[in-house]
């Protein structure tokens, strides 16, 4: 049997015979003992051919096919015209590092493909010896070569779109999240701080951001009079709670607070506050970014849960590959794995148990809607990660289909078939396709019109940057009109001269025609004498 390896380099590929063995197993302890030792190393394995990428453009080409379990076209050339053909006495068995690439070659040249065994150390050994081994080639060249690539393929990896970044929605739903909890955990300790001094008003106010505002406005309890109630409705936006903290200030049961603990509290109430609205404001940024990532399956599940799912999968693109059994249970991961080992009843649902739809159905739907919840997000999915023109249309859709399916499991209503939802948000996304950019010519048309209407006032005099354009053009007026003049003489001057030409091409048309005629009389007398 002969064995042949495949090392993949950053200035090219190298292919690479191996001392035949029966049995790829028995090589093992020979190399590992030589792979330090380029003499001994040298004698089981030779070079047999070197493949070098022309460009740093074909170089990442070829990796970017590899990293992905592609074949690439230069690989495959090489390895048709340099590999030997495999003989039934003969055997050829091509060694790769990396599985998937053997299973690409393996079915596209009918090779052999080996990644196991004796494989790896070869490998290692050729990686460490491999400078010595090509000719013309030095450990410089080597490491130049590698780290071009390195910083290419990093770049490539790295680079995103602007108009689809899914990691900015990975990171905010993830600080999204954790700001939950601390504005959770900063409320209860603050409620738990100011009711040593007013203790009747956690019962008065239950909403955590309401407390925070109102215990930074109270401060001192012995501080409220009447002319406080305007402010306390202003933040309660109800006078009826704001006369009830105002009539239990008054009748207290709590303790007295010095200065230096009410200014901390005060401090800390008003971090609590600033957290708060900072958590607001990134639920909208999250909304927008979904909005412009995954219009659809922010419309059919919501934002938060779609950024979850999105941050669970890793990438838009990555969700849009799994298939729907996969987005059912995402998320809970922990319990299918304990039931697979307990042979217990699998989760019916991970992360999408956060979206309404589930808590609206039956105990007895709620698997059933799930996993129809699960197909219509796969679907939402792969239409925002590939389509060009994102929309919310084929969200909206989906959103109905789920509706109607809730209305099915509960009253019994026969719901439209998919393919009929499908064709119909076909068309009106189409239609919505058209309409866009006839709105942003009208729009466009209506910004001209107010503007030239801008310019002139209503007593019918010029605006001051038309008064300067006149003035101006005042000024440079008599050149203007030189230069006009000139030009008019300049075309008078070219077309007299089209017409002299033509005029003189008419006369010599003439003079030539009577030559001729001239000639043809004298040839005529002579036949004739």
């Amino acid at each position: 049997m002969a064995l042949f390896v495949l090392y993949e380099h950053a200035a090219g590929y190298g292919l690479f015979s191996v001392k035949e063995f029966e049995e790829i197993g028995m090589l093992l302890p020979q190399v590992e003992a030589s792979v330090t030792d380029l003499a001994r190393f040298n004698a089981i394995v030779k070079l047999v051919g070197f493949h070098p990428f022309k460009t740093a453009v074909a170089a990442l080409n070829n990796v970017n096919a590899i990293s992905e379990g592609l074949l690439p076209d230069d690989l495959s050339s090489f390895l048709d015209t340099t590999l030997p053909k495999s003989a039934k006495k003969k055997p050829v068995t091509l060694g790769v590092a990396d599985a998937k690439l053997g299973a690409a070659i393996a079915e596209a040249l009918s090779v052999q493909c080996s990644h196991i065994g004796a494989v790896p150390e070869i490998l290692r050994g050729i990686r460490q010896h491999f400078a010595s081994m090509v000719k013309g080639f030095s450990n410089q060249s080597a490491a130049v070569a590698q780290l071009g690539l390195g910083h290419s393929y990093s770049r490539c990896k790295v680079k995103f779109n602007v108009h689809r970044s899914d990691n900015m929605i990975i990171q905010s739903i993830a600080l999204l999240d954790q700001l939950d909890k601390d504005v959770n955990t900063f409320s209860m300790r603050i409620r738990e701080w100011y009711s040593y001094h007013f203790p009747e008003l956690m019962k008065i106010v239950t909403d955590n951001y309401m407390f925070a505002k109102v215990a930074h406005f109270i401060k001192d309890r012995k501080s409220l009079s009447d002319d406080s109630l305007a402010g306390l409705e202003e933040i309660t936006m109800d006078s009826e709670k704001a006369q009830s903290i105002l009539d239990a200030s008054k009748m207290s049961m709590g303790m007295d607070i010095s200065v230096v603990d009410l200014m901390n509290i005060e401090m800390f109430a008003l971090r609590v506050i600033k957290l708060s609205d900072y958590r607001q404001q990134l639920s909208n940024y999250l909304h927008s970014k979904m909005t412009s990532v995954a219009p659809n399956l922010a419309t059919l599940i919501g934002d938060q849960v779609g950024a979850r799912l999105i941050s669970k999968a890793g990438s838009l693109t990555n969700l849009a590959k799994f298939p729907a059994s996969t987005v059912q249970i995402l998320g809970a991961e922990k319990a299918l794995f304990r039931a697979l080992k307990t042979k217990s009843n699998t989760p019916k649902y991970g992360l999408l148990f956060n979206s309404s739809y589930i808590g609206r159905a039956n105990a007895k739907n709620k698997g059933r809607i799930s996993r129809f919840l699960a197909n219509k997000c796969t679907i939402a999915s792969r239409i925002d990660c590939f389509t060009e023109t994102p929309s919310t249309v084929f969200g909206e859709a989906l959103k109905s289909q789920v509706e109607e399916r809730l209305k099915f499991y509960e009253q019994g209503e026969t719901p439209r078939k998919n393919l009929d939802v499908m064709k119909a948000a076909i068309e009106l996304a189409k239609q919505t396709a058209v309409e866009e950019p006839s709105k942003k010519k009208k729009k466009r048309k209506a910004e001209d019109t107010n503007g030239n209407v801008s310019e002139i006032n209503g007593s019918g005099e010029k605006s001051a940057k038309k008064r300067k354009k006149s003035k101006l053009n005042d000024t440079n007026g008599g050149n203007e009109e030189e230069g006009v003049a000139a030009d008019e003489s300049t075309l008078n001057g070219s077309s007299a001269l089209l017409d002299n030409s033509s005029a003189q091409m008419d006369v010599s048309n003439g003079e030539g025609k009577k030559k001729k005629k001239k000639k043809n009389k004298n040839r005529e007398a002579e036949v004739e004498a």
